[in-house]
């Protein structure tokens, strides 16, 4: 399945679509302003891909972050900067339930590999 590549705009717009209220049971267990790791326990079967931020154009995605105000990937308050790492090594989820918008990317190391994920809070997407 071909996810559609996304924009800024486009995580703004998907981002405020969330139902007002308080987190649902489905998606409840995630408190992610900052990147995470995915919880071992959490079933992701309630989260569906919308949509990617990796651009098939680009052969060597940049690892370069984006903080201009002193944040740092771990930050609430970092800027969702898609053009940056990692947001641009990034797909779209969104609760079934709740509509809440997540970005998840898997991290790789020397002899591991993580599932990491941020809610997206439309206030704080930039367009660079």
């Amino acid at each position: 399945m071909s996810l559609p590549l996304l924009a800024a705009d486009d995580l703004r717009r998907l981002g405020a679509q969330r139902r007002a209220g308080e987190r649902c049971a489905q998606c409840g267990g995630l408190h992610c302003p900052g990147w995470e790791t995915l919880p071992g326990g959490f079933d992701a079967g309630g989260l569906r891909p919308v949509g990617t931020l990796r651009d098939p154009q680009v052969a060597e995605p940049t690892v370069e972050e984006y903080h201009p105000g002193g944040t740092s990937a771990w930050s609430p308050d970092a800027p969702i900067a898609p053009a940056f790492h990692p947001f641009n090594k990034s797909d779209a989820w969104r609760c079934t339930t709740c509509a809440r918008l997540f970005l998840r990317y898997t991290e790789y190391g020397g002899y591991y590999h993580e599932e990491r994920i941020r809610e997206v809070d439309p206030a704080l997407v930039v367009n660079t």
